[in-house]
């Protein structure tokens, strides 16, 4: 057996990560996941302890501080394991395996995982959040770390073999449960063209899912804790304007309730504690069914997804709020400090900051929360008065104590709107203008206040390659569909789009391999792109294509497709891997096509290629996104309402793909483009030839277009490989059914 003997020293400060080099001063002696350490656990016998967090965790900065600073903890994990360090969002692939492991043993799941493994790196014993020796739960007779530790070490110690067959056995059954994306294909392994056994009634399944989930009072789906799923909203919202098949499919009043259950819950989100009601943004999830109690952090890629969510709750109810929440969340992303000066667009902001800056104990929610005396102290009597009905704010603060668990929030208030302000006006017997006014000067002092007085949370300033492809297309979305209206605005919403996407072209990307790199900070990082880095970052480029007709962004995302296919397609049995083969630190390679926080890269993936497919002219492409529906054949069939992602895709593969072909410029021309841009219109593109669009490179990858008169004006819709012309009054009542 080798030597379990080693002497280690701390090497987060070697990482490029915020989150990582965060644990630099610990006296634990955390490693690098890297192939010295992982042979190093081969040479010593030892177990892994891998830890894997992300910046604006909270409960990653309590067990820091209550375990990974304790003398007693780092010496038992320093003697006895090879502690490991993880950034979730660099390595994804990492986290979904122990995470898998996890869900499946324990049912549950969370930030910060902790993980026991092999040499082999086969997991024996996992969980969240453990109790440090001097926290209140630990000292309230709760099982604490430093008791999990003695107990893990013990058993390895005596029980070896056994552990690392129940470890060989917990990784066959993980590899069991990968076999999403598998279940689909026929007798030969492959599925039939064109077949994919799926049928439309399956909408209505995915509606009545969420219909018996739905909290009717304050929006969202189930119980507390409660989460944005910005792409399941996406597909209720949008279930009426697919064509009138669906509907007929789905039945009329069920397609009105699934757009009632989408515009309720974005309404209370919009109003609740869970979106920055000063500043900008949203936060992560609500610790309270009302979405009153948030944990504060805020991330890019649930801002991202929410910017072209609200876009289309806006252009479906022409709804104030609406539109002043795609201006929020544009603004957010488009800013600082979300917004680099590279172009990229940052990670996350922390849900702790210091109160003042004479504290030196972070709090969860410090910058955001408020006491009635900072009301009164900072606004006018008549501001402090309406701003404090408007937002809920008590004498003795309107959190929970069952939900502020260690004592941070005791006398402060989240800010939730009460009033529509209307009513506020009447109660106050004011005018609705007056109460507007005070709102809105309350809300720019307290926002000075803040930026003034408040030390900013921690800004985990990595640029991730899939989260900014959802930005980019959110902001190219926002601001095509603005820019009558709001031309400032939107011109500010593209350059951002636009910024971003040079970013990642100039930082991300190897354009001698057409391959991607999955983060940059301090320089590119060592990780390669994984698939939904290029199914998410090719989304937001069709976006940026249709709101600019520059066709590089459509030659660019033709080249990551090529790499997607390239590196992440199945051959035998279609769809697209999580990682590229032969990846040596990884037990299983999985398909992921279920819709969680982030969409699905399945679902993103064959969207993608029927988009390609109807802007190119391309079989090849359609074939392929008919066989990444096929592939989930079976698990969608059993659970429709988890493939959300997936629905339009299906739709498309049995009433196919409609484009917008918009030639030369002229008042139909212009009036057919504003038509597209202020729609909601799954499973259509939208292409230009002529006028300001020169497509110099799409007329060479196209062949339709290749002899077509740029300067003849015209407006086409092609569908099943025909095209038809339209006329000035067929141009008006584009999308007009299908809204």
């Amino acid at each position: 057996m080798a030597s379990r003997h080693v002497s280690l020293t701390n090497r987060c400060g070697e990482s490029k990560s915020p989150y990582v080099r965060s644990h630099m001063d610990n006296p634990t002696a955390w490693q690098l996941w890297t192939p010295e350490t992982l042979e190093l656990a081969r040479q010593t016998n030892r177990l892994l302890f891998v830890s894997i967090g992300y910046s604006a965790c909270h409960w990653c900065h309590v067990m820091a501080h209550e375990s990974f600073d304790d003398p007693r903890i780092a010496q038992l994990l320093n003697e006895h394991f090879i502690p490991i360090k993880i950034d979730r969002e660099e390595r994804p692939d990492i986290d979904r395996q122990y995470m898998d492991f996890l869900q499946a043993t324990s049912g549950g799941g969370g930030w910060p995982l902790n993980v026991f493994v092999t040499p082999d790196l086969e997991p024996i014993f996992g969980g969240t959040y453990w109790p440090g020796p001097k926290s209140e739960r630990a000292q309230m007779g709760g099982t604490g770390f430093e008791q999990i530790l003695v107990k893990v070490a013990q058993m390895w110690k005596e029980q070896e073999s056994k552990l690392r067959e129940n470890g060989k056995q917990i990784t066959a059954q993980l590899k069991e449960f990968a076999q999403e994306g598998t279940l689909g294909g026929r007798t030969d392994g492959k599925t039939s063209d064109g077949d994919d056994g799926l049928e439309l009634d399956l909408i209505e399944e995915a509606y009545n899912h969420y219909k018996g989930r739905f909290d009717s009072k304050y929006g969202g789906f189930g119980s507390a804790p409660k989460f944005p799923t910005p792409v399941h909203l996406k597909a209720l919202v949008r279930f009426g304007c697919h064509p009138h098949t669906v509907k007929e499919i789905v039945g009329d009043k069920e397609v009105k309730h699934a757009r009632y259950m989408a515009v309720k819950t974005l309404e209370c989100m919009a109003k609740g504690g869970i979106k920055d009601q000063v500043g900008h943004g949203f936060a992560r999830y609500s610790v309270t069914r009302d979405w009153s109690l948030p944990h504060f952090e805020k991330m890019l890629y649930d801002n991202a997804q929410l910017l072209p969510l609200y876009l289309d709750a806006y252009l479906l109810t022409k709804t104030d709020l609406f539109l002043e929440t795609v201006h929020d969340v544009a603004t957010y992303l488009t800013t600082e400090p979300m917004q680099s000066s590279l172009g990229g667009i940052n990670a996350s902001e922390d849900a702790d900051s210091l109160p003042t800056a004479i504290d030196h104990h972070k709090r969860e929610g410090a910058f955001y929360v408020w006491t009635l005396d900072e009301f009164k102290e900072l606004l006018t009597d008549e501001e402090a008065t309406v701003c404090a009905r408007y937002w809920n704010v008590q004498p003795n603060g309107n959190v929970d104590r069952r939900y502020d668990h260690q004592g941070e929030l005791v006398g402060r208030n989240t800010l939730c709107v009460q009033y529509d302000t209307p009513d506020l006006a009447s109660e106050l017997g004011m005018s609705d203008s007056e109460v507007k006014r005070l709102i809105g000067s309350g809300r720019k002092k307290l926002l000075e206040y803040r930026d003034k007085n408040r030390p900013l949370p921690s800004l985990d300033d990595k640029i991730v390659t899939a989260w900014n492809g959802l930005a980019i297309g959110g902001l190219a979305r926002a601001s095509a569909a603005l820019s009558s209206m709001a031309p400032d605005s939107a011109q500010a919403y593209l350059a951002g789009a636009e910024r971003a996407a040079a970013c990642i072209k100039q930082h991300l990307f190897d354009a001698k391999t057409g391959t991607l790199r999955r983060v940059y900070r301090e320089g590119p990082g060592e990780t390669q792109g994984f698939a939904d880095d290029y199914a998410f970052l090719i989304s937001g480029l069709l976006d940026l294509y249709e709101a600019t007709f520059d066709d590089s962004y459509l030659s660019f995302a033709d080249t990551l497709q090529q790499t997607q296919v390239k590196l992440f397609w199945d051959d035998n049995k279609y769809a697209f891997f999580s990682t590229p083969a032969n990846q040596p630190d990884i037990l299983v390679r999985t398909k992921d096509a279920m819709d969680n926080a982030e969409p699905s890269t399945n679902g993103v993936s064959a969207q993608n290629l029927f988009r390609l497919s109807s802007l190119l002219n391309d079989e090849k492409y359609e074939k392929m996104a008919k066989r990444t529906v096929a592939a989930f054949e079976v698990e969608i069939g059993q659970h429709p309402g988890l493939f959300s992602g997936m629905m339009s895709s299906i739709i498309a593969s049995k009433l196919g793909m409609k484009g917008l072909m918009v030639v030369g410029e002229g008042e139909v021309a212009e009036a057919a483009l504003k038509k597209a841009r202020e729609s909601v219109r799954p499973n259509w593109t939208v292409l230009r030839v002529g006028g300001k669009a020169e497509a110099k490179w799409l007329r060479q990858r196209n062949e339709l277009l290749q002899d077509l008169d740029g300067s003849r004006v015209m407006v086409q819709v092609c569908e099943d490989g025909a095209c038809r012309l339209l006329d000035a009054k067929e141009v008006n009542e584009l999308f007009a059914h299908e809204s």
